[in-house]
């Protein structure tokens, strides 16, 4: 049986990658390998043989609730008889994907001695980062559901506007992800001679694979109440509007008849009775405030006021 032999760089430089691994990888690996960090969720998760060596790229979304941010952490994977080779990439400004957890475990596993073991004691922990993700997306979309009676219509856009950019750009390194580790389940990668993803290892990354499901299961879950909120939250605008709408109504009309009495007693004709009356202009006064004091009543019990 191979032993594993577990080699884990962090943004190692030409020189490094050329010295160890040169003679044993394709020039395009290497280059791969040296290619820095990006912001957004490239490249394309996979995991694929090159020769006879399995190269793969995976990604890890990870949330940062306190900034209502997703930032995402690349390890570049070679894996060949007896050897795994990882490369972890520093995101601009942010830490790369640390290792600490799966080490452990794999100590915990009695120092397991399967290159593909190791492999999928990686892929079982990104795994479970993705499902811990969709917790805190989860907490995030409660958060904002709890707070779009109380946040100005503005925020509740902007916030709604990032997690649906958020989601979209997880489910396009989360399905990638899911679709390589299911080659591996499916026996569709292996190296001629070499017994690496072996019938039992296969078994392991059918738990991980599992898992994986699993997250796209919650965050389509995730969309449908990002969806739920966006619903909400644009019933919510237009009965706002409705309500202003119904309060300016009511104000027009209010203001319609004593506008119609004032307009009513001023018209320039000789033959008014109460322009002769000594109460006259307390008559027209009497029916411009019962008019608006009778309006008033009405409008609040029908609640437009």
């Amino acid at each position: 049986m191979a032993e594993a032999q577990w080699i884990d760089l962090v943004d190692p430089d030409e020189a490094e990658l050329q010295r160890r691994f040169g003679p044993m990888l394709h020039p395009r690996a290497i280059a791969r390998l040296l290619e820095p960090a990006k912001h957004e969720d490239e490249p394309r998760p996979t995991i694929e043989r090159q020769g006879d060596y399995v190269f793969g790229v995976v990604l890890v979304a990870v949330a940062v609730p306190e900034e209502d941010r997703v930032y995402y952490q690349e390890i570049d994977i070679v894996l060949a008889l007896g050897l795994l080779l990882t490369v972890r990439k520093t995101p601009p400004g942010e830490e790369p994907y640390d290792t600490s957890d799966v080490h452990a475990t794999c100590d915990a596993d009695g120092g397991t001695t399967k290159p593909g073991m190791v492999l999928y004691h990686l892929v079982d922990d990104i795994a479970e980062r993705y499902l811990d993700l969709i917790d805190a997306l989860n907490d995030e979309i409660d958060e904002l559901e709890d707070n779009v009676e109380d946040w100005p219509a503005a925020r509740v856009r902007e916030r709604i506007s990032g997690l649906r950019h958020d989601l979209l750009h997880i489910r396009r390194t989360l399905a990638p992800t899911r679709d390589a580790v299911r080659r591996v389940v499916d026996g569709r990668i292996g190296l001629e001679g070499a017994k690496i993803f072996t019938p039992d290892v296969q078994l392991h990354f059918a738990d991980a694979y599992d898992k994986l499901l699993r997250a796209s299961d919650g965050l389509e879950l995730s969309r449908d109440l990002v969806a739920g909120v966006r619903d909400y939250s644009q019933a919510k605008i237009a009965n706002d509007q409705n309500e202003v709408m119904k309060r300016l109504t009511a104000v027009a009309s209010i203001l319609l008849l004593p506008t119609f009495i004032v307009g009513l007693y001023g018209q320039n004709f000789r033959h008014i009775p109460e322009l002769h009356w000594g109460f006259g202009y307390w008559w027209s006064w009497a029916w411009i405030l019962a008019t608006t004091v009778l309006q008033i009543v009405y409008y609040r019990r029908k609640g437009w006021l």
